[in-house]
């Protein structure tokens, strides 16, 4: 009885101790606690990552990957020169096979050749519009860095201040100028490529202004608002040149685009009519021709209708 009585005990006490020790959190299933399998890359996948690792070889060994990424910068798409490079390849290909299944093969050429040109008028509409963005922009950034430095901060801090609070692109200028400057970058040449790239003749005025700032001292708030109300004055004359200038340009446009829907339009309502220019060698002197009146044409009212000041 005594051991008996000293087993059930010592039972009692082992429960007592598992029950107290035992952590309130329930156990996970084991199905649970292991870690998720990674799921395997498609054959798509693997051929897309392989298109696109040889095309970075490529424009790695020909040195063009700077320039190409430089591009996609100053337009603010933030993708890898090989990819870009893939997607347009792709709609090249697959809009040369809707040309060839409606038109044959002399409207897939014209299709294919659509895709690499829209991308780089794509290219070249968004660098304009960013760097007309930051341009409209540097009024306010000039009030946010004046005003940050009156409340007492660095000048770099003031930077970073407008690099947060400011909007695109400014922000992401600003923010690449504050990150180059803590990789040891001087704070001068960052802000001289940033007016660079921008093409901003009005920001070089105010990266000269800090530099000069630097050097001597002064009172940078003052400067930068007598640089802002110069800024201002030259947004305002810059709108009111493009609103008297918006007619003419409107009349190139047409000018420019009405031979090519006349050509379209008989394309299609007499086909006959339009294919005797290419049945004779005078046919195409006389396409060449017009090309080359179209350019001549396109050019002069490209000068005309631009001004610079």
């Amino acid at each position: 009885m005594l051991i008996a009585g000293a087993l059930c005990w010592t039972l009692a006490l082992a429960v007592l101790f598992l029950v107290v020790t035992r952590s309130a959190t329930p156990r996970l299933p084991e199905e649970r606690r292991r870690p998720p399998s990674i799921a395997p890359a498609s054959r798509l996948s693997r051929l897309t990552g392989r298109t696109t690792d040889g095309i970075g070889g490529v424009l790695d060994r020909h040195g063009w990957t700077r320039a190409l990424a430089d591009a996609l910068e100053h337009a603010g798409i933030r993708s890898a020169p090989a990819d870009f490079l893939v997607l347009v390849g792709t709609a090249t290909v697959v809009g040369a096979l809707f040309g060839l299944l409606l038109g044959g093969p002399a409207l897939a050429l014209l299709v294919a050749l659509v895709a690499p040109v829209g991308a780089k008028l794509l290219l070249s509409v968004l660098t304009t519009r960013r760097q007309k963005a930051f341009a409209d922009q540097l009024d306010d950034t000039l009030q946010l860095l004046a005003g940050g430095l009156r409340a007492g901060h660095s000048l770099l801090r003031a930077i970073d201040a407008v690099s947060q609070e400011a909007a695109s692109p400014t922000a992401e200028e600003f923010a690449r100028a504050v990150n180059e400057t803590r990789l040891g970058r001087d704070l001068n040449d960052a802000l001289d490529q940033t007016a660079a790239r921008m093409k901003s003749e009005d920001f070089s005025w105010v990266a000269q202004a800090i530099a000069i700032h630097r050097e001597v001292g002064g009172d940078l708030g003052s400067v930068l608002d007598q640089v802002g109300a110069t800024i201002r004055e030259r947004n305002q004359i810059r709108r009111q040149v493009a609103s008297l200038s918006a007619e003419g340009k409107m009349s190139a446009y047409v000018l420019m685009a009405l031979p090519v829907v006349v050509i379209g339009i008989l394309s299609l309502t007499s086909p006959s009519y339009i294919a005797q220019f290419g049945q004779s060698i005078y046919g195409f002197g006389l396409i060449g021709l017009m090309v080359l009146m179209m350019t001549v044409g396109g050019l002069w009212m490209r000068k005309v209708v631009t001004f610079k000041f």
